[in-house]
């Protein structure tokens, strides 16, 4: 299924509603002018495997570049929106876009269009850009009829570059027709029983997986999409209540800011229309994800995969509850924990999570072969690590320790800084807290909590000693912070992941480790 699908349909049901500029989509609308892109980018040349990029904030025509991308059997390259220019003109060049779409309200976008000179094709939406053609002039004198042959496209998604420069997640397009729905996608809408009575909150950036793909699965479904400029906790549940929403996507640091509002705050809204309140991205702090069903009830549903989609588990607040800080057990094929020569480990010893990967569907970072290989297992080439670390039970319940590349390695004892990170969440006074190596001469690195206080709350020495007696008392001596370092504001990105990078240049000689 797709728009051109629900358009024929249920054409004037809302495919797309943005409550803060009051734009909204039907769903004939958005097969009109999804088509009428997908024309321009044919008549411009491109032909199936070509790539179009955009930089544009949460705004209903994200969608609708993306289907005209899915529908013309492209390359669909979103960027995120707060990368500098220079950052931004990497990807752009990196994916080889012969066609960028930029936002006139992002600042970056005219100097991104300079960077760009290898771009056939760009296109500004919501005002002028020099060096741009205006995306509606150029759209509107296009049919609204679908191409006479249509192909099925994908996403190019790059990584976050949390860890190094952002890398290209490149899979083989898929074969068929783009009616015929794309598995993944159908998947995810099966998995949470998405139909056309599902209405999908989407309260992170749309240039995310998560947020783009569920945003995707609720289309294909025929529901609807009420997309947020960007994550307010009291907003978020005025507008579940609003739109009587049926389905939402977060991310643990989302959690925890709900969790924060005043309880009269929390009591106000109904949201007892809510089936499926789904997350991810990142490892929720155990007493977070407690408090949340508390709150919720049982609709919080978790799963564990990621940008390459290397494996997927799932897990509901039921098992979750007996199962407190899994991530699920495999749907489809399994996960496999070894050791850095690769062999397999026992259940309840952690190491790097290996994910047996589709034939035919095997995803590659796009001009980085060495990359490439390194992700895939010593002995099986059909398996996948995409740098995650983490342990399987006796029942085969997965549970994450943290990403490989966070590790601190503090005189021969690995410490996993989720752990501690976890265990000071919810602690009173702190707003955000981030857990990195540093230099220390006699032990190579020590552990150092970083913490941002929340307003009203001041840093002193009695603090940074209470903090760490907070952490002795719940995970023991060797996983305390040598350090805790006060600071104004953590380098959070809106999809919930710490940029553990740029923190680490603040105190690691250049090259950065790891």
């Amino acid at each position: 299924m797709y728009p051109g699908t629900h358009a024929k349909t249920q054409p004037e049901r809302l495919a797309i509603i943005q409550p803060s500029s009051g734009l909204a989509l039907s769903y004939r609308e958005l097969d009109e002018q999804s088509n009428q892109l997908a024309q321009l980018l044919y008549a411009q040349g491109l032909r199936r495997g070509d790539h179009l990029a955009l930089f544009l904030e949460n705004h209903p025509r994200f969608l609708v570049v993306l289907w005209a991308c899915l529908r013309s059997g492209l390359y669909f390259t979103p960027i995120n929106r707060h990368l500098s220019a220079a950052e931004a003109a990497y990807i752009v060049d990196d994916c080889d876009a012969r066609v960028l779409v930029a936002s006139a309200a992002l600042e970056q976008s005219e100097e991104l269009g300079r960077l760009a000179p290898r771009c056939e094709l760009k296109l500004a939406i919501g005002g002028a850009v020099p060096g741009f053609t205006d995306y509606d002039t150029a759209t509107a004198q296009q049919s609204t009829q679908a191409l006479a042959e249509e192909h099925m496209g994908t996403l190019m998604l790059y990584s976050s570059g949390t860890t190094g420069r952002p890398k290209g997640i490149k899979r083989p397009l898929p074969e068929g027709r783009p009616e015929a729905g794309n598995p993944s996608t159908l998947f995810a809408a099966k998995m949470f029983n998405m139909d056309s009575e599902t209405v999908y909150l989407a309260p992170a950036p749309m240039y995310h997986a998560a947020p783009l793909g569920y945003s995707n699965a609720a289309l294909v479904s025929g529901g609807t999409v009420v997309m947020m400029d960007k994550f307010e906790p009291e907003l978020s549940l005025q507008l579940i209540e609003q739109y009587r929403v049926t389905h939402s996507q977060w991310v643990p640091t989302m959690f925890i800011r709900l969790l924060r509002l005043p309880d009269a705050v929390r009591e106000r809204y109904d949201l007892s229309s809510l089936r499926y309140a789904i997350h991810a991205a990142a490892p929720c702090p155990v007493e977070v994800k407690r408090r949340m069903i508390e709150w919720w009830g049982p609709v919080i549903e978790e799963y564990y995969s990621s940008t390459e989609a290397a494996g997927y588990t799932r897990i509901s607040s039921e098992e979750w509850l007996a199962h407190p800080g899994s991530v699920g057990r495999p749907v489809g094929r399994p996960f496999h924990i070894c050791d850095e020569a690769g062999n397999e480990l026992p259940a309840g010893e952690p190491g790097m999570i290996y994910a047996e990967m589709t034939p035919g569907a095997e995803v590659t970072y796009h001009k980085d072969p060495g990359k490439s290989a390194d992700a895939r297992h010593p002995r099986h080439e059909d398996w996948l690590c995409v740098g995650d670390v983490g342990y399987l039970d006796d029942q085969g319940y997965l549970y994450l320790t943290d990403r490989k590349s966070f590790m601190i390695i503090s005189g021969g004892v690995n410490i996993y800084p989720q752990q501690i990170e976890d265990a000071l969440a919810l602690y009173p006074g702190i707003e955000d807290v981030a857990v990195i190596g540093v230099p220390n001469e006699d032990l190579g690195e020590e552990a150092r909590a970083l913490v941002q206080l929340a307003p009203g709350s001041e840093g002193s020495d009695a603090l940074a000693e209470q903090i760490q007696e907070f952490v002795r008392a719940r995970l023991g001596k060797q996983l305390v912070p040598r350090s805790v370092e006060f600071v104004a504001a953590l380098p959070r990105m809106p999809t919930g992941k710490l940029n553990k990078k740029a923190l680490r240049e603040r105190y690691w000689p250049a090259p950065v480790r790891g």
